[in-house]
């Protein structure tokens, strides 16, 4: 079914709508109707991605039936950075699906894209087999696991962020602007939109400030004794150690979702499980140079 050939009886081509807070709500009911995600409080956290634009269908009514959203998201890759767009927010409400609405998005979005001049696209799907045919592939992911390193106590323990206020909103965006890529095999370059709604999206994420290393850190702790490091903004990376002292937790097993190359720790690189596939379309076939993956902080 091409662009052409597509059932858009009664509805509406929109796209760059985000500055209408009508249909960003009709974004934000979509998520929140088709994934219980609730993308709303984003507007108060400095709003989306300002490289973001969506391209959705409305409905008479003001219902958004279908969108997808494509966004700038520089990458590092095997030390390189990569000017790669990321996709975001596809959906399409039950009534319009079958018509080839969601197609016609994602040539809406690709179009867009190389228009753009990027060089690569990622997104995350529980349907790999959706995106394919457009030249997607699913990278292998993996997170690293291991014994936490000996933590001497910090001069200055870690104050608690809570991003929801204006003070630390500022702090948490100012450092987001300066980041040092968290590792050079796969990292975001920024993303600061991402990080913030995502410290939103799950009640179990800490968001911890070290205030002699001037960064950021978002933990868990899935069970006593078991951290898990989720990401780490600052201009300069900390070593594990230095971030466990100055949480001043008793951490005797560590997971890091990321690849830890800059954390002074080396855990065992293990397949990461989930329901969900990284895939990138590119030029060339992408391996990294050590198992990786992206920081759940980064999840768009």
């Amino acid at each position: 079914m091409s662009s052409k050939d597509i059932d858009h009886s009664g509805l509406t081509f929109r796209r760059d709508y985000f500055d209408d807070l009508k249909a960003w709500q009709a974004l934000v009911d979509l998520l929140k109707d088709t994934f219980d995600i609730d993308i709303g409080p984003l507007q108060q956290m400095g709003r989306p991605d300002p490289s973001s634009m969506p391209f959705g269908w409305f409905a008479a009514d003001g219902r958004l039936a279908a969108n997808l959203s494509a966004f700038a998201m520089p990458l590092v890759i095997n030390g390189r950075t990569v000017n790669a767009a990321a996709f975001q927010s596809g959906a399409v409400r039950p009534p319009w699906r079958g018509l080839g609405l969601y197609r016609d998005l994602t040539q809406k979005a690709l179009a867009w894209c190389e228009e753009k001049g990027f060089e690569a696209i990622v997104l995350y799907t529980d349907k790999p087999a959706l995106y394919e045919p457009y030249g997607f592939r699913s990278l292998s992911l993996h997170a690293y696991s291991g014994n936490a390193p000996v933590a001497s106590k910090a001069q200055l323990p870690a104050r608690h962020l809570d991003p929801l206020t204006k003070t630390d909103l500022e702090l948490l965006r100012a450092a987001l602007k300066t980041r040092e890529p968290v590792s050079d095999v796969l990292a975001v370059r920024e993303s600061a939109a991402m990080f913030l709604i995502n410290t939103q999206l799950d009640p179990g994420v800490r968001i911890s400030w070290l205030r002699r290393e001037q960064a950021a850190v978002a933990w868990k702790m899935e069970a006593p004794g078991h951290f898990r490091l989720l990401d780490v903004v600052g201009a300069d990376i900390p070593s594990l150690a230095t971030i466990i002292a100055a949480l001043d937790i008793d951490a005797g097993v560590v997971d890091v979702l990321f690849c830890p190359d800059k954390l002074g720790w080396s855990g065992q690189a293990q397949p990461l499980e989930s329901y969900t596939h990284l895939m990138i379309r590119a030029p060339r076939a992408i391996a990294f140079d050590r198992p990786a993956m992206l920081s759940p902080m980064a999840d768009f």
